[in-house]
């Protein structure tokens, strides 16, 4: 794949020569990201949204206090990050939950399901895993597309 940047936009051509924006979306309202990644990726209308962790944006503090809290700001981290591109949860067509302890599913479920009021729910998969980054119960990540 060729890549060229303009105008802050990077252009990348694939193995069909076909042209494809790819545009990197941050919001001064979700947590910086603590390594080598964005906040999301447009790349030709659909927008992937790294993992989102409950890192209070004003304080770059954690807020570990109870999993309903902690899933509460995992979800309004994605919503600042939906913003950006001008978008919202009705946008999103795909997210992947990751969870440290299984046994949260049912709480966690609740609070994501708060998010999402349309007829149609995204695909989704939720997963134990053995660590999350900083030792947090929940990270949540999204695929929207531009409808």
């Amino acid at each position: 794949m060729g890549i060229e940047v303009h105008q802050g936009l990077i252009f990348g051509f694939d193995q069909h020569f076909k042209l494809m924006a790819i545009e990197r979306i941050q919001s001064e309202h979700a947590p910086t990201p603590i390594g080598p990644y964005s906040q999301a990726i447009l790349a030709n209308g659909t927008l992937y949204c790294s993992g989102q962790i409950a890192i209070d944006p004003a304080s770059g503090e954690l807020v570990l206090s109870d999993i309903e809290t902690e899933t509460h700001l995992v979800m309004n981290n994605l919503k600042a990050v939906l913003a950006a591109a001008q978008m919202d949860f009705s946008n999103v067509v795909k997210c992947s939950i990751f969870l440290s302890d299984m046994n949260n599913f049912a709480r966690v479920n609740a609070v994501y399901a708060s998010y999402f009021n349309g007829p149609t729910p995204p695909a989704r998969e939720t997963v134990q895993v053995s660590v999350l980054p900083k030792n947090v119960n929940v990270e949540i990540s999204a695929i929207a597309v531009v409808n």
